[in-house]
Protein backbone atom coordinates (compact mmCIF):
# COMPACT_ATOMS: atom_id res chain seq x y z
CA UNK A 1 0.00 0.00 0.00
CA UNK A 2 1.09 3.35 -0.64
CA UNK A 3 2.15 6.10 1.88
CA UNK A 4 1.63 9.57 1.46
CA UNK A 5 2.80 12.18 3.94
CA UNK A 6 2.16 15.67 3.47
CA UNK A 7 3.51 18.80 5.39
CA UNK A 8 2.48 22.40 5.48
CA UNK A 9 5.60 25.23 5.74
CA UNK A 10 6.42 28.41 4.04
CA UNK A 11 6.56 28.50 0.55
CA UNK A 12 10.83 28.78 -0.28
CA UNK A 13 10.62 32.17 -2.61
CA UNK A 14 14.23 32.89 -3.74
CA UNK A 15 16.07 36.10 -2.35
CA UNK A 16 16.69 38.56 -5.23
CA UNK A 17 20.11 39.33 -5.81
CA UNK A 18 21.07 42.70 -5.87
CA UNK A 19 20.41 44.93 -8.57
CA UNK A 20 22.89 44.95 -11.48
CA UNK A 21 22.67 48.85 -11.17
CA UNK A 22 24.18 48.86 -7.65
CA UNK A 23 27.12 46.53 -8.67
CA UNK A 24 28.07 49.17 -11.61
CA UNK A 25 31.77 50.50 -10.99
CA UNK A 26 32.27 53.69 -12.26
CA UNK A 27 34.06 53.38 -15.99
CA UNK A 28 36.31 56.10 -14.89
CA UNK A 29 37.49 54.33 -12.15
CA UNK A 30 38.03 50.98 -14.05
CA UNK A 31 40.65 52.54 -16.72
CA UNK A 32 42.37 53.88 -13.60
CA UNK A 33 43.03 50.16 -12.24
CA UNK A 34 43.75 49.29 -15.35
CA UNK A 35 45.93 51.36 -16.51
CA UNK A 36 48.10 51.44 -13.03
CA UNK A 37 49.41 48.00 -14.00
CA UNK A 38 49.15 48.15 -17.57
CA UNK A 39 52.33 46.89 -19.40
CA UNK A 40 51.88 49.32 -22.26
CA UNK A 41 52.81 53.35 -21.49
CA UNK A 42 49.49 54.25 -20.82
CA UNK A 43 48.02 57.51 -18.64
CA UNK A 44 44.61 58.24 -17.20
CA UNK A 45 43.80 62.00 -16.75
CA UNK A 46 40.95 63.65 -15.08
CA UNK A 47 38.58 66.57 -15.79
CA UNK A 48 41.06 68.91 -14.13
CA UNK A 49 44.17 67.68 -15.79
CA UNK A 50 45.40 65.83 -12.99
CA UNK A 51 47.30 62.31 -13.77
CA UNK A 52 44.90 60.04 -12.18
CA UNK A 53 46.82 56.26 -13.29
CA UNK A 54 50.27 55.94 -15.16
CA UNK A 55 51.42 52.83 -15.95
CA UNK A 56 55.49 52.23 -14.66
CA UNK A 57 56.16 51.59 -18.78
CA UNK A 58 54.46 55.24 -19.00
CA UNK A 59 56.23 56.94 -16.56
CA UNK A 60 59.60 55.88 -17.78
CA UNK A 61 58.78 56.74 -21.32
CA UNK A 62 57.81 60.35 -20.29
CA UNK A 63 60.78 60.67 -17.63
CA UNK A 64 57.34 61.09 -14.80
CA UNK A 65 59.47 59.68 -11.92
CA UNK A 66 58.24 56.65 -9.90
CA UNK A 67 54.67 55.24 -10.85
CA UNK A 68 53.60 55.32 -7.27
CA UNK A 69 54.42 59.35 -6.53
CA UNK A 70 53.08 60.52 -10.56
CA UNK A 71 49.42 60.31 -9.29
CA UNK A 72 47.67 63.44 -8.18
CA UNK A 73 50.13 65.48 -10.13
CA UNK A 74 48.68 67.41 -12.84
CA UNK A 75 49.84 66.30 -16.29
CA UNK A 76 51.81 69.29 -17.68
CA UNK A 77 53.57 69.87 -14.61
CA UNK A 78 56.03 66.95 -15.12
CA UNK A 79 56.19 67.28 -18.91
CA UNK A 80 57.87 69.77 -21.17
CA UNK A 81 56.81 69.70 -24.29
CA UNK A 82 58.60 71.56 -27.25
CA UNK A 83 58.05 72.31 -30.91
CA UNK A 84 59.23 70.06 -34.24
CA UNK A 85 61.06 72.75 -35.24
CA UNK A 86 65.00 73.62 -35.12
CA UNK A 87 65.11 75.94 -32.27
CA UNK A 88 62.95 73.44 -29.70
CA UNK A 89 60.35 75.82 -28.60
CA UNK A 90 58.29 75.45 -25.55
CA UNK A 91 54.75 74.84 -27.06
CA UNK A 92 52.44 77.78 -26.17
CA UNK A 93 48.58 77.31 -24.50
CA UNK A 94 46.73 77.25 -27.38
CA UNK A 95 49.06 74.04 -28.96
CA UNK A 96 49.05 72.47 -25.81
CA UNK A 97 45.54 72.59 -25.48
CA UNK A 98 45.60 70.03 -28.72
CA UNK A 99 47.84 67.82 -27.69
CA UNK A 100 46.08 64.33 -27.85
CA UNK A 101 44.93 63.76 -23.96
CA UNK A 102 43.79 67.26 -23.71
CA UNK A 103 42.25 67.19 -27.09
CA UNK A 104 39.95 64.03 -26.32
CA UNK A 105 39.04 65.46 -22.87
CA UNK A 106 37.85 68.90 -24.57
CA UNK A 107 36.29 67.49 -27.28
CA UNK A 108 34.67 63.63 -26.45
CA UNK A 109 36.69 62.14 -29.63
CA UNK A 110 39.60 60.20 -30.44
CA UNK A 111 42.77 62.05 -30.98
CA UNK A 112 46.24 60.99 -31.93
CA UNK A 113 49.04 63.82 -32.48
CA UNK A 114 52.88 63.44 -32.29
CA UNK A 115 54.47 64.89 -29.09
CA UNK A 116 58.20 66.14 -28.86
CA UNK A 117 59.08 65.69 -25.39
CA UNK A 118 62.28 67.71 -23.93
CA UNK A 119 64.73 65.12 -21.82
CA UNK A 120 68.18 66.38 -19.97
CA UNK A 121 70.48 63.67 -21.51
CA UNK A 122 73.87 63.79 -20.37
CA UNK A 123 75.77 65.09 -23.05
CA UNK A 124 73.18 67.80 -24.29
CA UNK A 125 69.52 68.24 -24.77
CA UNK A 126 67.87 66.03 -26.17
CA UNK A 127 64.19 65.51 -27.48
CA UNK A 128 62.06 62.30 -27.14
CA UNK A 129 59.06 61.55 -29.78
CA UNK A 130 56.22 59.51 -29.04
CA UNK A 131 53.51 59.08 -30.75
CA UNK A 132 49.73 59.50 -28.44
CA UNK A 133 46.53 58.29 -29.25
CA UNK A 134 43.77 59.76 -26.70
CA UNK A 135 40.11 58.35 -26.16
CA UNK A 136 37.42 60.33 -24.08
CA UNK A 137 36.45 58.11 -20.98
CA UNK A 138 32.84 58.15 -20.31
CA UNK A 139 30.55 58.20 -17.36
CA UNK A 140 27.21 57.95 -18.66
CA UNK A 141 26.66 60.88 -20.91
CA UNK A 142 29.64 63.02 -19.73
CA UNK A 143 33.51 62.75 -20.15
CA UNK A 144 34.88 62.72 -17.23
CA UNK A 145 38.65 62.01 -18.13
CA UNK A 146 40.89 60.76 -21.35
CA UNK A 147 42.77 57.49 -21.29
CA UNK A 148 46.00 57.82 -23.55
CA UNK A 149 48.35 55.38 -25.15
CA UNK A 150 51.98 56.00 -25.58
CA UNK A 151 54.51 54.64 -28.09
CA UNK A 152 58.22 55.83 -28.76
CA UNK A 153 58.79 57.49 -32.47
CA UNK A 154 62.70 56.31 -32.91
CA UNK A 155 64.45 56.60 -36.36
CA UNK A 156 66.92 55.02 -37.64
CA UNK A 157 69.64 56.88 -40.10
CA UNK A 158 71.55 54.34 -42.01
CA UNK A 159 75.12 55.61 -44.18
CA UNK A 160 74.68 54.32 -47.67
Amino acid sequence: MAHVELSISEPLVPQARESIETLRVDNFQLWISAAAVAVEPCLVIDQGLTIAAASPACCELLGLGDPGTVAGRPLLAGLRLVDFTAQRGELDENEIDKIPPLLALSSGRLARGLLRLACAAENGPDDGTVDAIATPVWSGKRVTGSLTFFAPITTAFSAS
